[in-house]
């Protein structure tokens, strides 16, 4: 019986083969879209999951005054814990990312020639890092290799890139020029799921001598990035997560009482970090979110949907061609189940033959989305897994798609077949309008998606973030130069190219720095907000183009501005005053007391996605971490060319580098900009897959008016009257489907947006453009089988009536 059933299914898709094609087509490009979606999403929620105590490693966040959030905790906090909390099993600190310089060869006794890179990718963490982390260790002894101070470990890659190989245990690079440190590890190539991307780790004991927060166990200043390994007794119930992270903060306050300082600490598993910080500050870069999984994740089964669908509509509209089978089927014995399930196989055979052109197509399309996506998915055919989750998508859409052909079809009166009253066949008319709205509700939301996706990026991407960003150029201080700032000040003024120049601690894009330790007249006691700082020179406000809106900008003609405040118009809010009371507010700032000689225009120094903070703006007193030019319009590759010679002159061993604030801001939304391409790609996807589906039904229903389109055309009809005929139904369901999306449409976009503290406004004419591009696109679809029967000869119609 399996046998007929088999021989009868390849009969009707090699007799049919237009219509087989449309169907295999639809749902192969439907399958290969959620399987490129699924092992994205899949990668994505896959992050730190390699290490084999993942459940039981957790990072310790701070929330501060119940508003500021950071990832970053006290030097001292994870000691105190593991002395005093016995579900801790271990802690490592992690450093914020290191910008060092490294040297190998050249010595006296090498012949291999200098490589000397400046490397960005460095953390300084406790020794116990390699036993927490279950990072592959290609060479060293896991246990000692990060007991010496001076030793550090590289990952492949870059020990190839300094000593051209990866048997390297033993040997000596130079740090800054300096300190000698010995390579007592190599680590694989760290993979890209993991939230902890780098190229060098050193121990903290390196630097625990000079360091001050580790040297004197400061416990109020914020510096590392602490996770802990609880013991496995430890299940984290949120009864049981709570009541510790209380005992955390119990911890803490026996240091810092809460009326100095309120804060509250609490656990982030290690496997959540990568896709639930978004609302973290002073973090590591390359966090996904969360938000972005959901979406995509409902794209995945949307589309598969719409693919479905299409198969629905075209069994039901085509249901006619089978009737006398099913009825002569039924007066030979054959149950409903039977024939239900004979449907439902052929189904299946058509869903496994998709299948399989559903891997070809993400085989080949792997590599550009890789590239789009920037990950590094992976199609393991060799996975035995792998293809039984593929099979499992295949089951999931032969049973969706066929289900309700099948028990359609089945269901047919034998004597009604056999007698010819085929009135009511081809399916449930007002079933196949709902599965056709359905399709381009969804059509219409992903195409609404698009254009409000692109229009925020292109917001994120021309928004004045308070200061004119093209043509900063900046280089940081490295080496020699902090030791000869007045001789650097100097060159840079003596050339017009570099002349235009200011020194900060940070760069404006995403401050780190900030104190609760701030008093002002009139304020609360209680209040115990965190106001970030950063520390600038005279030319700040002139090199950047920012608007003073009261009072002045530090400068040399005004000799007490060295201990004096200019903030923002946020900050003047905060301290309750007006742009005509603030000037001359006493500020205490620590052990720094000044006054408020100036309010700048609020700018943007953290990401889109926060509010703009209150910003206390000093005169620096230290060389800062970075010179920023004001590059001549024209002359960007000059100016590169003198700062080269300028920083080489006070700096001859340290290699010269620099890079742009607008291309590092624009880095800043890489998510963004990944997640809208990714998004127009299946949008576009799911509008053609509804497109073929209409094809389809368009071209079977006029090929079942054929003899009434040939009677109109006897009767004097024009092409334009039976194309009207033929597209006027399709019409009224995408209006249908116009009502539907819009609001659907709204509260998606509304959910999206409301992650940016800054965003667009959505305008009115979106919908009405997305509801002409659909009627567009549909009447091009449906456009094609109506010209064809409209242009038909009559004659050939109606010769058998």
């Amino acid at each position: 019986m399996i046998k007929n059933y088999l021989k009868v299914a390849l009969r009707n898709l090699i007799r049919h083969k237009a219509y087989s094609a449309i169907n295999i087509l639809g749902l192969s490009v439907g399958m290969a879209s959620s399987i490129l979606i699924l092992l994205w999403v899949q990668y994505e929620l896959s992050y730190d999951r390699f290490n084999r105590n993942a459940g039981q490693i957790f990072r310790i966040r701070a929330t501060a005054n119940d508003q500021f959030a950071a990832a970053v905790t006290p030097a001292p906090l994870p000691e105190g814990m593991k002395a005093e909390m016995p579900q801790v099993v271990d802690y490592v600190r992690v450093s914020h990312p290191q910008n060092i310089l490294f040297e190998a060869g050249g010595g006296a006794s090498s012949t291999s020639a200098v490589r000397k890179f400046q490397e960005k990718r460095v953390f300084y963490v406790d020794s116990t890092f390699l036993e927490m982390f279950d990072y592959v260790l290609l060479s060293g002894d896991r246990k000692t290799a990060m007991e010496r101070p001076d030793a550090v470990l590289l990952t492949a890659d870059i020990a190839k890139k300094y000593f051209g190989s990866t048997d390297v245990v033993g040997k000596t690079l130079r740090k800054d020029n300096a300190d000698p440190v010995t390579v007592t590890g190599v680590l694989a190539n760290i993979p890209g799921n993991s939230t902890l991307q780098f190229d060098f780790i050193m121990p903290l004991a390196a630097i625990r001598a000079t360091e001050n927060s580790l040297k004197n166990k400061v416990w109020d200043d914020y510096e590392y990035y602490t996770y802990v390994q609880l013991d496995k007794s430890f299940v984290p119930t949120p009864e049981h997560v709570a009541k510790f992270e209380g005992d955390i903060t119990r911890l803490y306050q026996k240091h810092i009482p809460r009326s100095a300082f309120k804060v509250d600490f609490y656990l982030q598993p290690l496997t959540s970090i990568h896709l639930h910080s978004e609302n973290l500050q002073v973090d590591l870069p390359g966090h996904g979110n969360s938000q972005y999984v959901n979406i995509f994740f409902i794209v995945a089964i949307v589309i598969l949907l719409v693919a479905c669908i299409n198969f629905m509509n075209l069994a039901t509209a085509r249901s006619a061609r089978r009737a006398k089978e099913v009825g002569l089927r039924k007066v030979v014995g054959a149950v409903r189940g039977q024939l239900a399930a004979q449907f439902l196989g052929e189904t299946m055979l058509v869903a496994m033959i998709a299948l399989l052109l559903g891997v070809l197509l993400v085989w080949i399309a792997l590599p550009g989305f890789n590239l789009l996506a920037e990950k590094e998915l992976a199609l393991d055919l060799s996975n035995g897994l792998m293809w039984l989750g593929l099979f499992g998508i295949a089951v999931v859409t032969g049973v969706l798609a066929g289900s309700y052909p099948a028990l359609y079809l089945s269901g047919f009166q034998p004597v009604k077949v056999l007698k010819g009253s085929l009135k009511s066949l081809g399916g449930n008319l007002v079933f196949r309008n709902v599965l056709v709205v359905t399709q381009f509700v969804v059509s219409i939301v992903l195409l609404i998606g698009t254009v409000v996706v692109y229009r925020q990026l292109q917001f994120i991407q021309a928004r004045n973030p308070g200061y004119t960003k093209a043509n900063l150029m900046y280089m940081p201080m490295t080496g020699e130069l902090w030791g000869k700032t007045v001789a650097l000040r100097n060159q840079l003024k003596a050339n017009p190219l570099t002349s235009d120049f200011t020194q900060v601690s940070e760069l404006p894009i995403d401050l780190l720095a900030g104190s609760i330790d701030v008093k002002w007249p009139g304020k609360d006691p209680k209040d115990q907000v965190v106001i970030p700082s950063m520390g600038v020179t005279e030319s700040f406000i002139d090199v950047f183009q920012m608007k003073m809106q009261a009072g002045h900008f530090f400068s040399t003609a005004f000799k007490g501005d060295s201990s004096n405040f200019v903030i923002n118009e946020t900050m003047m809010r905060v301290m309750n005053r007006r742009l005509d009371n603030v000037i001359g507010t006493p500020i205490d700032w620590g052990n720094q007391k000044g006054k408020v000689i100036g309010v700048v225009q609020d700018f943007n120094f953290k990401p889109i996605q926060t509010k703009i903070e209150p910003l206390a703006l000093m005169l620096l007193n230290w060389p800062g971490t970075a010179v920023v030019v004001r590059t001549p319009q024209g002359k960007t590759e000059a100016t590169i060319q003198a700062m080269e010679g300028i920083s080489r002159n006070p700096n001859p061993a340290f290699p010269f580098s620099y890079n742009f604030l607008d291309q590092d801001i624009a880095n800043m939304y890489k998510g963004e900009r990944q997640m809208g391409s990714i998004f127009n790609v299946f949008a576009l996807l799911a509008l053609l897959i509804s497109c073929l589906g209409l094809y389809g039904l368009s071209a079977y229903l006029a090929q079942q008016r054929t003899r009434e389109i040939g009677v109109r055309k006897v009767l004097g009809a024009t092409v334009f009257n039976i194309m009207y005929l033929l597209s006027t139904g399709f019409t009224r369901l995408i209006l249908v489907s116009v009502v539907i999306a819009v609001p659907v449409s709204i509260f998606a976009i509304n959910r999206w947006l409301a992650g940016f503290a800054y965003h667009i406004s959505v305008g009115w004419i979106v919908f009405p453009v997305a509801a002409v591009v659909a009627l567009v696109v549909a009447w091009l679809t449906v456009g094609y089988e109506s010209v064809r029967a409209a242009t038909a000869n009559p004659t050939k119609a109606l010769r058998a009536e």
